[in-house]
């Protein structure tokens, strides 16, 4: 069930009617006959088949990735391809429309946040309906993440799985039905603060891990990462240092200055860029320098943003070679007098300093650089660097600067304070409250390798009779290093595993800009009560990831990529 294909697997019929069975089984609350989807021929062959598939119906909805649909079969990847297995219902159809149920309840919006996630009962609305999941939950394909929109609308969270707007999602939901908003109670409305620099911000999807609201930076939830192997824009990972400029594609400008352009400095709008070079993209991973923060944190004490491990994502990214544009100035590739090419964003600090960082020239005039002007096929959103952004793949995200607005090609590394004094890991000799030597240390570029789980989540419980326990997660390194293996031990690293790995068919282990998907069955081991879920990649370099921190402990806590560990509970 890992693809669009998942409908013709001999036992997705049974899953979707056992599915059906156990929808029909829950409590009506306001007394209509439940919906089926099955015969009684079928659902008294399928009782001799219920315990049976039991574990395997656990495992086949994880494997699905079927995400937040609300019910359908099966989920299909957009892996490289974006194909929809199962056309949806425009919203605009008259069956895509939430009924009038003068029969049920009003509520205010403020009582359904009562029903959020942990309480008695759990609610969700969707468009002016009001939804009762509680007893659907165990039911739900994507199991307990419809409770990210517990309290709250669904709404924004199906517009991310459009292909599950259905007759036959809209039918179930409708069996769930207890109330209405109040159709009087005007939508909420954003107060916005004239004098507040983050005023302007682009709004945001609640599904994300806020670290911080100001400057906003948000982790992507790592129940949603495996559903996608191109991470949806509105679920990609935020890492803001500034406030989100406000910016006008027409209006924008790039401006290209600097050693080796012979008096050839222009300003370019992006339809220039548009019109005049040849479009290019990569499927690449964007990676903040401190994610995993907090795990190194639990090691000893860092500074910096709490990342957990998943300020990281992975987008298409399409526009110009950066190469190509430098080259059409007259910028010769071989002058040795460049050695650096600084980037500027239109983000600035109260002071008036922009956002800046600058990379190898060598690395500037690789054709997997580009000037991009779209993210995943559509317009690269505010938070993402509308209307430009520099990819750099396989370098730190620091260095991929948003909001481009200046290239400049010089023989020295940019001065900005996030090239200079920022994004540099020191040696785990140096102390908080030491004096820091910038200079001891050079900026950091190439990212080493990562992986880490995104399922299981820290602290699941699990059945002993299970027999196995199915893992998920993420590994990448920088460099263009393909990872050539991953590594999941359930006992602290005793024992391993080999992962199968899901990889951009389009490169290879030598030019591996995207990420690599890892899936496992585990077995759970004898007579232990908890697992100490270790997961390791090795790149084609055959790096490997430190078993600790002690030897890449550093004080702002960059970089950390020691093994990931997740505890989980054996019950029976």
């Amino acid at each position: 069930l890992h693809s669009s294909d998942a409908l013709m697997h001999p036992q997705s019929s049974f899953l979707l009617r056992r599915l059906a069975r156990r929808l029909a089984d829950v409590q009506n609350p306001v007394g209509r006959q439940p919906f089926r989807l099955i015969t009684s021929a079928a659902a008294a062959a399928d009782d001799e088949r219920e315990q049976q598939h039991s574990r395997q119906w656990k495992r086949a909805a994880l494997g699905a990735g079927l995400g937040l649909s609300l019910l359908y079969g099966y989920h299909a990847r957009r892996a490289h391809a974006d194909a929809q297995a199962h056309p949806a219902i425009p919203p605009s159809d008259p069956a895509f429309q939430v009924p009038s149920r003068v029969d049920l309840p009003i509520y205010k919006r403020e009582e359904v946040k009562k029903h959020g996630k942990g309480s008695d009962r759990m609610w969700v609305t969707y468009k002016m309906g009001v939804y009762d999941i509680t007893d659907f939950v165990e039911s739900h394909p994507g199991g307990d993440k419809i409770l990210m929109a517990a309290g709250g609308a669904v709404d924004p969270f199906w517009a991310l799985y459009a292909q599950h707007k259905t007759e036959d999602v809209m039918e179930v939901l409708e069996t769930l039905r207890v109330g209405s908003l109040d159709p009087t109670e005007p939508a909420p409305v954003q107060t916005v603060d004239a004098s507040d620099p983050f005023s302007t911000d682009p709004p945001r999807h609640p599904a994300l891990i806020v670290n911080n609201p100001k400057p906003f930076n948000a982790e992507t939830p790592p129940g949603l990462m495996m559903d996608n192997f191109r991470t949806p824009n509105d679920l990609f990972f935020v890492r803001n240092h500034l406030p989100v400029p406000k910016t006008d594609m027409e209006k924008h400008r790039l401006r290209i200055e600097g050693m080796g352009l012979n008096g050839k400095e222009v300003d370019l709008s992006v339809d220039q860029l548009k019109k005049k070079y040849k479009e290019h993209y990569v499927t690449s991973v964007v990676q903040c320098g401190g994610n995993r923060r907090a795990d190194m944190q639990k090691f000893k004490k860092v500074a910096g943003l709490m990342w957990e491990g998943y300020a990281i994502s992975n987008a298409k990214w399409t526009g110009v070679r950066l190469r190509d544009v430098l080259i059409d100035l007259g910028v010769d590739p071989n002058d040795e007098r460049i050695r650096h090419v600084h980037l500027e964003g239109a983000d600035v600090d109260p002071t008036g300093k922009p956002y800046g960082a600058s990379i190898p020239f060598e690395k500037a005039m690789s054709p997997e650089v580009i000037i991009a002007y779209q993210m995943n096929d559509e317009d690269i959103p505010k938070d993402h660097g509308y209307p430009l952004r520099l990819i750099v793949p396989g370098v730190v995200g620091a260095r991929q600067v948003k909001w481009l607005t200046l290239v400049r090609l010089s023989d020295v590394e940019s001065p900005s304070h996030f090239q200079q004094k920022d994004y540099r890991a020191f040696s785990p000799s140096v102390q908080h409250g030491d004096e820091l030597d910038w200079n001891s240390v050079p900026s950091i570029q190439d990212y080493p390798i990562q992986s880490a789980f995104c399922l299981p989540a820290s602290g699941t419980t699990v059945d002993r009779e299970d027999g196995t326990v199915d893992v998920a997660g993420y590994a990448w390194s920088g460099g263009g290093k393909g990872i050539i293996r991953v590594e999941v031990s359930p006992d602290g690293g005793k024992t391993w595993f080999s992962a199968e790995m899901e990889q951009d068919p389009d490169q290879n282990q030598d030019k591996m800009w995207a990420w690599t998907l890892f899936r496992a069955s585990i077995p759970i081991p004898a007579g232990a009560d908890t697992m100490d879920l270790v997961v390791k990649a090795t790149d084609r370099s055959y790096n490997t990831q430190p078993e600790t921190a002690a030897g890449i402990w550093n004080i702002r806590g960059l970089l950390h990529n020691a093994w990931h560990h997740v505890e989980v509970k054996i019950r029976g």
